[in-house]
């Protein structure tokens, strides 16, 4: 496995365009998966958002029979749990395309599909997987996952739910109280997670939906978003478990939690991409319709300048999510070519990848709620009226940056994770970090390179990125050591680097390989959002390396890495960011949808 690609190392290796898997490398399969999870959409889902917004939490759960019946439920499970057995990449494009039409749907298939089923998949006995897996996978039950509390959410091992062992040893008996728990109305089972004793860690449990075994609920929440989704708390007192239905093994709990909120990070990223989709189509069909000052407000400068900017992000989304799947899979495949079960090869496969789980969740929430805030503006009034459906979009999408992980936990999961797998020794950060801080005490070359070749400048620039989060965590590790972890906001500020170099980075590889396949004057829009993106990039880098910087830095050391910092963050030819946009809004406008 070693000429496979690790999770971090885009940080101090050199991608190919050629070595990642973009949208455009979709299978004839994979495509026609992606269609008929549109045709249901656009048939289901779509023409009933009002029932969704009228919070029918009956007809969410119709709905979601429907998936199982077609089989969209089982697409990550393996086919001798009546599961389609899809790779990652496919799971991935379902939950992509299933979740754009509302909230309210997504939620429910992510939580059942994900959270719900996975872990009884990955981490249950064969006897847990044959009694509860086919049943979820059909619809013909569904899951429920049971870790936050009222006083454990970001801290989730930190949970007060007790199972203690019955005096004849066999079952548990469980108590405590879950919050903010999806699908609770109509769930058939949950995955509970409870302490043991004093246990250091939290153990999980397979717990049947049972109201005559000490299970009550909550009434359903009243949520800003993602109406229809049904949310409760679950009460349990004493409620017995036999105990081969411990999940795993005893304290593995804490583990498997982790474990589940990667796959769910990556999923989330991909469930905000069709909901980027749709905004940005709505949009564009209601600017071309809407007349004001004698012309459509498409033609106005101010309003396709909002429509380019939404269709870069939706496009940097799709290009890193898509590249990350596949490296997922890869891992996964590799694994299991050693002989390796499919449970032990995708928890390690998703794990070694967890940075870029992280990255992605970030990065696609706060552009789905960018691009449905930029929606509501384009739309004006009426973008603030229920009659259009730009303010559910918004509602539905501000959960994405709390759920699975707030941001800016993931923010710091991301760098931290990244200087653990360096002391491991998974990745080289070292030896990149102390040539970046040769090269600062260095005369910088004045030539002119030759940027004649399409992203020459563009790559040269990320490069310069990646030498800038080195010198700003480098130092930051370099000064506190074990104590960077406290330093939040400068942790922060050395996510949002990280953050826009593997963004930048994917949009520019996929970009560049389209090209060679279908010719730079057939994808000149593209090669707009890219280098639209990364300008935009360049400007964070540079103002959260400033941040960082003067947050730890001072006198000589400060001015040598804002230097530094300078000489990473320069173009030698500045692009026409106005030009750029209008390139994009010419094709979206024309087009009358997002057309890439």
């Amino acid at each position: 496995m070693s000429d496979i690609a690790r999770g971090g190392q885009f940080l101090v290796t050199e991608t190919k365009c050629e070595d990642i898997f973009t949208p455009e490398d979709f299978s004839e399969e994979q495509i026609m998966m992606r269609d008929s999870v549109k045709e249901f959409i656009d048939r289901e889902i779509w023409p009933n958002k009002d029932r969704f917004e009228k919070k029918d939490y009956a007809f969410t759960e119709e709905s979601m029979r429907k998936a199982g019946e077609l089989g969209f439920l089982g697409v990550a499970v393996p086919t001798e749990y009546n599961g389609m057995d899809m790779g990652f990449v496919s799971t991935m494009l379902v939950c992509d395309y299933i979740s754009g039409a509302t909230g309210s749907f997504s939620t429910a298939f992510g939580a059942h599909t994900g959270i719900g089923t996975m872990p009884i998949t990955l981490y249950g006995t064969e006897e847990q997987k044959q009694k509860y897996v086919p049943k979820l996978a059909t619809g013909e039950w569904f899951g429920a996952y049971c870790l936050t509390e009222p006083g454990a959410g970001s801290d989730a091992n930190s949970g007060k739910t007790k199972a203690v062992l019955s005096d004849d040893g066999t079952h548990y008996k469980i108590s405590g109280q879950k919050m903010w728990i999806s699908n609770a109305g109509f769930c058939n089972v949950f995955i509970v997670f409870a302490r043991i004793e004093n246990d250091k860690n939290i153990t999980g449990f397979i717990i049947e939906n049972n109201p005559e075994n000490g299970i009550s609920l909550g009434e359903e929440e009243h949520k800003l978003g993602i109406r229809a989704s049904s949310t409760r708390q679950v009460f349990f007192s004493e409620t017995k478990v036999p105990v081969e239905n411990m999940l795993s093994e005893r304290g593995n709990g804490f583990k498997i939690a982790m474990n589940a909120l990667n796959v769910g990070r990556i999923k989330l990223a991909a469930a905000c991409l069709d909901a980027q989709r749709r905004t940005i189509a709505n949009s564009v069909n209601y600017a071309n319709e809407r007349v004001q000052f004698k012309t459509p407000i498409a033609n106005f400068g101010a309003i396709r300048a909002k429509l380019a900017e939404m269709a870069m992000s939706c496009y940097a989304g799709e290009s890193a999510s898509y590249r990350a799947a596949k490296n997922i899979e890869d891992r996964i495949n590799a694994r299991m070519a050693k002989g390796e079960s499919h449970q032990d090869a995708e928890l390690k496969g998703v794990e070694e990848f967890a940075i870029e789980c992280s990255i992605l969740k970030v990065a696609v929430s706060e552009d789905i709620q960018n691009c449905s805030d930029e929606g509501i503006q384009i739309f004006g009034g009426m973008g603030f009226s229920e009659d259009t459906p730009m303010e559910s979009a918004w509602r539905d999408a501000r959960i994405a940056r709390i759920y699975e992980g707030t941001n800016e936990i993931n923010r710091m999961l991301s760098v931290g994770m990244l200087i653990k797998k360096a002391m491991k020794g998974h990745v080289d950060l070292l030896g990149p970090a102390m040539k970046v801080a040769e090269e600062l005490m260095s005369i910088p070359s004045f030539d002119i390179p030759d940027y004649s070749e399409l992203f020459a400048e563009e790559k040269e620039m990320i490069v310069k990125l990646k030498k800038a989060f080195l010198m700003v965590a480098g130092s930051a590790v370099q000064k506190y050591g074990p104590e960077l972890e406290e330093h939040q906001q400068l942790l922060m500020a050395a996510a949002d680097i990280l953050i826009e170099i593997y963004m930048a980075e994917s949009t520019i590889l996929r970009t560049e390989k389209l090209a060679k396949s279908k010719g730079k004057e057939n994808v000149k829009e593209q090669i707009a959002m890219a280098q639209l993106y990364l300008y935009k990039a360049v400007d964070i880098v540079n103002d959260k390396g400033k941040e960082g910087i003067a947050s730890f830095a001072e006198g000589d050391e400060q001015r040598m890495m804002l230097m530094g910092l300078k000489r990473f963050t320069k173009y030698t030819n500045l692009p026409n960011v106005i030009a750029l946009r209008e390139v994009i809004a010419a094709k979206i406008v024309t087009e009358n949808s997002y057309p890439f």
